[in-house]
């Protein structure tokens, strides 16, 4: 599957390859940032040099402003990339629905055809930019600060060792939740489509027995679920920032 998957990249192969480096330059300018705007502190502002000021100043502003261009970058060479990436996987996916056999015209609905056609792929170019961006920015933010922690101070730096194995289980324990969730939710897709493709094409039978109010109802209670499930999957899924705040404070407490 990820074989398959990867070969829809095709001609995006190298934006795709490009988000990951200016996102490494990114988090280096940005850690590099702190240090010298504690070197102005000490050196410069504190022994009123101004020369160091001025100096590290300049230097600052030449990082901030390279920052900021491999972020834009990175985030131009993500959505390139992401983008061409769901349309060969929406191409290859609809050629190879124009090559079923009656068997599996059967097995498969035009509903959850039209799904994996749209959400489904939505869903994946998503999860791609992901990768190829957030996927590569966390470890890479993780390697470059425990570097520079531990440059610092050493004792301080094995405050790392107890909050990162916290921190990981308490995301592990989120994603378990968080998957039967939007197996369910994507299942109510599938459910939707169909009412609406139901809908449109009995319309006229609809009208003709006077059933207008009850295909609405019908139709007001769907979103109905849909959005309940989505209300509690996306309240499993954004469960990580209080977690991050809570070590936050655990390591300030620490300290």
């Amino acid at each position: 599957m990820i074989k398959k998957l990867a070969g829809c990249i095709g001609q995006y192969k190298q934006d795709a390859i490009l988000t990951p480096v200016f996102v490494a330059l990114e988090i280096a300018m940005d850690v590099i940032i702190p240090l010298l705007m504690a070197r102005m502190i000490d050196d410069g502002i504190t022994n009123g040099n101004m020369n160091v000021i001025l100096k590290i100043g300049l230097i600052l502003i030449f990082i901030c402003t390279f920052s900021l261009a491999s972020g834009f970058l990175s985030g131009h060479f993500a959505a390139r990339a992401s983008a061409g990436f769901a349309k060969n996987l929406r191409k290859t996916m609809y050629y190879k629905i124009q090559e079923f056999t009656f068997g599996n015209i059967d097995k498969f609905s035009s509903s959850g055809l039209v799904t994996r056609l749209t959400t489904d792929v939505t869903n994946v170019q998503y999860t791609f930019q992901i990768i190829i961006r957030i996927f590569v920015r966390a470890p890479l933010m993780i390697i470059f600060a425990v570097f520079m922690v531990f440059s610092i101070n050493r004792k301080l730096a094995w405050v790392f060792a107890v909050i990162f194995p916290v921190l990981a289980i308490g995301l592990i324990i989120i994603m378990a939740k968080a998957h039967p969730k939007l197996a369910q939710v994507f299942k109510l897709y599938d459910k939707l489509n169909n009412l609406v493709q139901e809908n449109i094409r009995g319309i006229r039978v609809v009208k003709s027995h006077v059933r207008e109010d009850f295909e609405t109802e019908k139709f007001k209670d769907s979103p109905k679920w849909h959005g309940c499930s989505y209300g509690r999957t996306y309240g499993a899924c954004y469960r990580p920032p209080p977690l991050y705040c809570t070590k936050l404070k655990g390591n300030l407490g620490i300290r």
